[in-house]
């Protein structure tokens, strides 16, 4: 397997708009494309079971 050592961005379709995926060490971040906020994950939230709870509180925080 090939280590994660840097970020890398893809972008995605989602209905018909585009986002961009980043992956990095940390975690992973989905933005809209041309946007600076989005969603974004840490490793361990997803191991952990704690990604849903995060998704939750940022979507009450952010509006």
């Amino acid at each position: 397997m090939t280590p994660l050592d840097k970020q890398i961005r893809r972008e995605v379709l989602i209905e018909e708009k585009p986002y961009t995926l980043s992956i990095d060490p940390d975690g992973l971040k989905l933005t809209e494309k041309g946007k600076r906020n989005g969603v974004s994950f840490k490793w361990a939230e997803l191991v952990n079971g704690d990604a849903g709870l995060a998704a939750a509180l940022q979507a009450s925080v952010n509006g």
